[in-house]
């Protein structure tokens, strides 16, 4: 029987066995992970932003044969066609719709309405706050040792600050790789744990094993967190690709960049139209140059090169500093298991008053 304090508000939410979530990956969260997820009793999210409408449904109905248990669906709120998208959700009545930005007071009301939970992400607990008064079920707070885009504020800091601010299950989320991870966020007043790097790192993710080998042997140091890729802060592996970026502002021309920027339309099914407002806006937004707005609509196929491609030489590797903790690849349901039971194991020692390193007297 799992322990009592792993059955958390989260579990209910999402109808799952247990407080751990795989999130929504772009170009690795497909339908095989995230059903090996759901069924091993997580909560798997698909990752549809690099998905076309069309992928998206067959991704979906894929996951139903694989598993009758709930999962989610990563979602981008300025995609063209984000009202077909939540209809496909409802319709299909997918259990959780999460948000890698804010969604919008309107999206979160028809999920709701629709009985679609919202956990967007949050990085600051001001935007928690934000979130929160719009009526979102969850949130997830990720902390600065997340992968891909992240905030700068640590997760043991962050994560406290954001579960006393909302009256909703929080789910902490950056350097989260075991059951001494799971249990120190529930500590901090969480509902769970979300992950992406430690799901990323197992049998059934489909990234190549060339590229699976490059992550296990990074260490805990062997991150960068960069603006240099698409202007935002992004926590990556650090590769001679990244340093050439860091010492140069620039990896490719603008015509390559813009080429790329338009294969990642066509692959994900994005107009012209919203690929032009998405770079004025974030020009705008947050002063980039047309340079760095050519770099960050180039970032999708650079990504892309190295998950699904395998190529190390042009790519770039997003992951999270806990990258340096993990050293093999095991089966997701493996995974989970070991989780659970580290976490039952460690609540088991809390409670009996026992440590591991320290003998009584040596204090």
């Amino acid at each position: 029987m799992t322990h009592p304090a792993l059955h958390t508000a989260a579990c209910d939410l999402f109808g799952v066995q247990y407080p751990i979530v795989q999130t929504g990956m772009g170009w690795v969260a497909g339908a095989r992970l995230t059903s090996a997820t759901s069924a091993a009793g997580g909560l798997g999210i698909l990752a549809s932003a690099t998905m076309t409408f069309e992928q998206l449904t067959e991704a979906v109905h894929e996951v139903r044969e694989r598993t009758d248990r709930p999962f989610g669906v990563n979602l981008r709120a300025d995609q063209d066609d984000i009202s077909e998208r939540i209809e496909l959700l409802i319709r299909e009545r997918v259990r959780v719709a999460s948000f890698a930005q804010a969604p919008g007071e309107r999206l979160v009301k028809q999920l709701r309405d629709a009985g679609v939970a919202t956990m967007p992400t949050v990085g600051a607990p001001r935007h928690a706050e934000k979130v929160a008064a719009w009526g979102v079920d969850a949130l997830i707070a990720q902390g600065a040792e997340g992968g891909g885009h992240t905030g700068t504020i640590p997760t043991s800091l962050l994560l406290p600050q954001v579960v006393d601010s909302v009256d909703v299950p929080v789910l902490a989320a950056g350097g989260f790789t075991d059951g001494r991870g799971l249990t120190a966020a529930l500590a901090w007043g969480a509902a769970g744990v979300a992950m992406g790097t430690r799901f990323l790192l197992t049998k059934e993710s489909t990234v190549p094993n060339t590229v699976k080998d490059v992550y296990l042997g990074t260490a805990v140091t062997g991150t960068v967190v960069t603006k240099r890729i698409d202007g935002y802060p992004q926590r990556v592996i650090r590769t001679d690709v990244v340093d050439h970026l860091e010492h140069s502002g620039r990896m490719t021309s603008l015509p390559r960049a813009l080429r790329n920027a338009l294969g990642f339309r066509k692959l994900t099914g994005t107009s012209l139209r919203a690929l032009v407002r998405e770079g004025l806006a974030m020009k705008r937004k947050e002063g980039l140059t047309w340079s760095q707005v050519a770099m960050a609509a180039n970032a999708p196929m650079l990504t892309k090169a190295t998950m699904v491609d395998g190529r190390l030489e042009t790519g770039i590797l997003p992951t999270g500093q806990g990258v340096g903790a993990i050293d093999e690849l095991p089966t997701v349901a493996e995974l989970v298991a070991r989780i659970v039971d580290e976490a039952e194991q460690t609540l088991t020692r809390l409670e009996k008053g026992t440590g591991t390193g320290m003998d009584k007297g040596e204090a």
